[in-house]
């Protein structure tokens, strides 16, 4: 496969999905994909190769986009309710009836809460770190936070969020880093700020709903911060929380 850095995109399948789309506020498009197959698939992949050093434990640097993922369930579940998705990290499915309130959570956040933000048109920054830490990864994934471009939306409730980010340990990832949009999914094996930056920027708000109301929404760092606790509580016992769009 040919290497090439993030100006350069290494196509490694072709794709229905318009990663051609131009970037919000940042003046230019990525390289168009192949659609000379008359019945493209549903979903693509593009794998990039930046010049970065990968991350300890990891032999390249690695970055890798799926884009056009099909979701073919969305059904709320009770709390508590474990929920096999079929990428990792998650691009959408059934979910839990509450959500996660968007910021940077020092506890993990369960995939079944986040990935009803997804389904809001939430991004979620997620990594995996060994017991050692990660500070140089979670610094990364902030600045990408805290750099996006700030929600109309969100900034018209009364105490919203500025936009509808979200950014968790998750250690069920593959990858020491990763972003989940409803139908698309970022992995990586290094730090490449500018290939994640544009991944938040062209899947931003892309839900089924796009909304982002706090209505239901919960915060698993805090003790009384509304999240359930699963711990050995079944299910039906643990309910499915407040009904949430």
């Amino acid at each position: 496969m040919k290497r090439c850095g993030f100006a350069q995109m290494c196509v490694a399948a072709t794709a229905a999905a318009a990663l051609s789309a131009p970037l919000s506020g940042c003046g230019q498009s990525a390289p168009p994909i192949d659609q000379s197959d008359a019945s493209p698939p549903q979903s693509g992949t593009v794998t990039l190769f930046p010049e970065a050093s990968p991350l300890p434990g990891e032999t390249e640097c690695k970055v890798v986009l799926q884009t056009g993922i099909r979701v073919t369930a969305a059904q709320h579940v009770p709390a508590c309710t474990p929920v096999q998705y079929e990428t990792n990290p998650p691009s959408g499915g059934d979910h839990w009836a509450i959500w996660a309130e968007y910021k940077r959570y020092e506890a993990e956040v369960p995939r079944e809460l986040y990935v009803h933000n997804l389904e809001h048109g939430a991004i979620v920054l997620a990594y995996r770190c060994p017991p050692s830490g990660c500070a140089e990864v979670e610094a990364m994934l902030d600045e990408v936070r805290t750099e996006a471009a700030s929600d109309p939306r969100c900034l018209t409730l009364p105490g919203g969020p500025e936009a509808r980010l979200v950014m968790t340990p998750d250690s069920a990832l593959d990858t020491p880093v990763a972003a989940a949009a409803w139908g698309a999914t970022y992995t990586a094996t290094c730090l490449d700020k500018p290939s994640l930056a544009r991944f938040v920027a062209e899947h931003y708000g892309k839900g089924p709903e796009d909304t982002c109301s706090s209505a239901s929404a919960v915060d698993v760092d805090l003790p009384d911060g509304g999240a359930p606790s699963c711990g050995d509580v079944a299910p039906d016992a643990a309910g499915g929380g407040p009904p949430g769009p």
